[in-house]
């Protein structure tokens, strides 16, 4: 069998190991969540009640069934447009009418970007408006839900377009180090975007205001000057608009750094809560996770680049899939996107392990930074209440989905320390 003729066994055999892979972890998790369905687990039964129990298992489950039918269309959509002949049609139509030029491509890229993305938006739309809503989640409205997906489109011919052009053109400017130069570019571009996403594409979905004068204001402040972090602004997201899930993040970086707390989480948590919670977020900043991360991101995404410059100089790869060998650089890019996912899934328990690592780091950091841990944990049983949390995934299933430990892991290496 030539590599032509072993591409395509070996892609379809990938992406169905894949799927098979996570329908498996989708029913471990769901028997050991039915295992456990009867009554409050002991370590919760303090804390958690039956009834907010009976709703957590009920939502897990219903994500658990919900991701397998996603999960399997997107498989099937992923293989029809691989096999079907489709894609190397649609770029020679694309180079029929436009050229060949590297604006053309980089429109053929987009173009093909943006239908596929249109199967998955059915699932989409009944995530949010049957599933959330039926557990009382979703606060987003139709009209605003269909703008979200107008401005992420805008904002993707706006900003992505260009970077794809750029792309298509270094790969015949600079010859076979193109990919180098290409992934010097995204670093570049991400990190510009860490400091002008908060100024100039959040405001766009969401109103942030500065944290009103008080109490709270005033305690988050001495927190930052408690331990030598300080950020310009703290400002509230109006995330109730669209959901009832909560949360709290910082953006940008430097002197640019911002603290954001959703309206959610400051009506969900109190003020000493609401303190050991940035306290953890400044822990990832303290101990180092976010140049750490950086930096894995930038290794992993010049792993990536390199693999597409020896795949973009083997044509083998395109031709197992119908694209002509002289086709450019742009359906190796693709085909990679398309493909990339189903190798790096193997990757994720490495990953997670490295975040939940990272999260036990924060929270150890919190707790000393209040001076207890009882702030933290608190707020965390809050959170997985008000989130309906799964209390008792099965371990497979949280090493390749979990990026946080759980909250029984969290609460007892927070007491071990103490």
């Amino acid at each position: 069998m030539t590599p032509v003729e072993f591409i395509p066994p070996l892609a379809a055999g990938l992406l169905i190991a894949r799927w098979l892979a996570e329908t498996a972890l989708g029913f471990l998790n769901q028997r050991e969540v039915q295992e456990h369905a009867d009554e409050v687990p002991t370590p919760f039964r303090e804390t958690v009640t039956p009834e907010t129990y009976r709703n957590s298992v009920a939502y897990t489950l219903a994500k658990v069934r919900f991701g397998r039918w996603e999960d399997g269309w997107s498989t099937v959509v992923t293989l029809v447009a691989l096999f079907c002949g489709l894609l190397p049609l649609s770029l020679e139509w694309t180079q029929e009418i436009l050229g060949e030029s590297a604006w053309a491509n980089a429109a053929w890229l987009f173009g093909v970007g943006v239908l596929l993305t249109l199967p998955g938006l059915p699932f989409d739309w009944w995530g949010q408006f049957r599933l959330e809503q039926r557990f009382g989640f979703n606060t987003t409205t139709q009209r605003l839900w269909w703008l979200d997906r107008l401005k992420g489109l805008f904002l993707a011919a706006l900003l992505g377009y260009p970077l794809l052009v750029l792309v298509v053109k270094l790969f015949g400017w600079m010859g076979d180090r193109w990919w180098l130069w290409a992934w010097g570019v995204m670093m570049g571009f991400q990190l510009v975007m860490m400091v002008l996403a908060p100024v100039l594409i959040l405001p766009l979905f969401n109103k942030l205001t500065p944290l009103a004068d008080g109490s709270l204001r005033e305690r988050l402040l001495a927190l930052g000057e408690r331990t030598g972090f300080s950020a310009k602004t703290i400002l509230v997201m109006d995330g109730s608009k669209r959901s009832r899930h909560s949360n709290a993040f910082f953006t940008g970086f430097g002197r640019f750094r911002k603290i954001v707390l959703f309206d959610t989480l400051i009506s969900q948590l109190s003020e000493p809560e609401l303190e050991a919670v940035l306290a953890h977020e400044v822990g990832h900043y303290k101990r180092g996770h976010i140049p750490k991360m950086l930096l894995w991101s930038a290794a992993s995404s010049l792993a990536g680049f390199a693999a597409i410059g020896w795949l973009a100089r083997s044509p083998w790869f395109t031709e197992g899939f119908g694209f002509a060998p002289d086709g450019g650089v742009a359906p190796t890019l693709l085909l990679f996107a398309l493909l990339s996912g189903s190798v790096t899934f193997w990757l994720s328990p490495l990953a997670n392990f490295w975040s939940r690592k990272h999260e036990f780091e924060a929270d150890a950091y919190a707790a000393d930074a209040v001076g207890t841990s009882a702030p933290l944990i608190g707020a965390l049983r809050k959170l997985t209440e008000k989130n309906l949390s799964n209390l008792t995934p099965h371990p497979l299933f949280s090493a390749w989905h979990y990026s946080h430990p759980t909250l029984l892991e969290r609460e007892t290496a927070m007491k071990l320390a103490a």
